[in-house]
């Protein structure tokens, strides 16, 4: 078999960067000589992450259409074409044997072009709400990698394979890990742990939640490993203490998981994939402010299973101490939403995709 070449394509959010990496890490597992390319959005947050994982990446000039008018609109159908010109280039150049996109607009041009070069595409779609790139490629793709059922109504029901979202493979062993990371957060082991984690920027509102509920949290005898994000770390840090640990960003994701006994978190697909794993308890807080909402849905989805819970931003105040004190108060309740998500953990998840991209190498 001569030299495979694959390229991915996804970006804009950690989102749709993260399931790329992990099914280019299996690829490069199975076929330690193939040749690799990433393709994303010039000054998106891929350029940074990709290259630190490894992988060699292009940048396109493009960008999203924006709600309201404004000169990016604009510019929108000069970057598109630009973009189909030097993906066209890419593809010329590179040669690959099969182009997968993970979603974010990067991967509308690229994926486009290798439809009409006649190349095997497969699209992975992270979210139970289709993000607007993936639908545009649907009818092209050959394959369509889903982490939620009923996705028909977003893509033709003969190219979906239902597969789950590629998570970090580390999350797999987490429940052997209490006592590392009991160590490694320096805990008190007298102590339940709450982590709070709002997306490496951080999520405001989660941040002003739990900064209005110190009280509460030391009331009820809790220890906090608080992740705030980037922009708002500064203001918070003032709390640092031995019961509240508060963290810009957490570099062992797997032992934050292991520390924790009750999670608050937003609703990205990556964090639900991951956090089926993890199997805790879970509030989910979804951020309002994703494209079509898709974070409430796939809140949701969990919930309808009785595997989370899920608060509104706008309900917050009226309804968060009643919420967590039902589950902090309830083993049974721990427990039954603990088994529950558990089964909805996908592990394999990246292995089955990546057995979908090999069926359709061609050589």
């Amino acid at each position: 078999m001569s030299q495979l070449k694959f390229i991915l394509s996804g970006g804009g959010t950690g989102g749709h960067i993260y399931p790329a990496i992990a099914i280019a890490d299996e690829l490069k597992r199975r076929y330690p000589d193939a040749k690799f390319l990433f393709v994303g959005a010039k000054d998106r947050m891929e350029m940074q992450k990709v290259p630190k994982a490894g992988y060699q990446i292009e940048g396109l000039w493009i960008s999203g259409i924006q709600r309201k008018l404004t000169l990016q609109n604009l510019l929108f159908p000069v970057k598109l074409v630009s973009s189909l010109l030097r993906s066209k280039q890419i593809i010329k150049s590179f040669q690959p044997n099969v182009v997968i996109g993970t979603g974010g607009f990067a991967s509308g041009p690229l994926l486009k072009v290798a439809n009409q070069k006649k190349i095997p595409t497969v699209l992975q779609e992270q979210n139970s709400f289709a993000g607007i790139t993936n639908k545009w490629l649907a009818n092209k793709a050959d394959k369509i990698c889903v982490a939620y059922t009923g996705m028909e109504k977003f893509f033709p029901k003969d190219k979906i394979i239902f597969t789950g979202n590629p998570v970090r493979q580390d999350l797999v062993e987490v429940k052997q890990r209490d006592n590392e990371a009991e160590a490694y957060f320096n805990l008190l082991p007298n102590q339940k742990t709450v982590l709070i984690i709002g997306g490496s920027l951080g999520a405001r509102r989660v941040n002003e939640l739990v900064e209005a509920n110190l009280d509460y949290f030391k009331s009820n005898n809790l220890q906090l490993i608080w992740q705030t994000g980037k922009l708002y770390f500064k203001k918070y840090e003032q709390y640092q203490s031995q019961e509240i640990q508060v963290h810009e960003f957490l570099d062992r994701m797997d032992l934050a998981y292991a520390a924790a006994d009750f999670i608050i978190s937003r609703a990205g697909a990556g964090s639900v994939s991951e956090l089926c794993m993890v199997a805790k308890p879970v509030v989910f807080i979804p951020s309002p402010n994703v494209a079509e909402d898709h974070q409430t849905k796939n809140a949701l989805s969990l919930v309808k299973e009785d595997a989370a819970v899920m608060l509104k931003e706008s309900e917050l105040n009226e309804n968060f101490q009643n919420k967590f004190s039902e589950i902090l108060h309830s083993e049974t309740l721990q427990q039954k939403l603990s088994n529950n998500i558990l089964r909805l953990a996908k592990p394999n998840a990246t292995k089955d995709i990546v057995d979908e991209i090999e069926k359709l190498i061609k050589n």
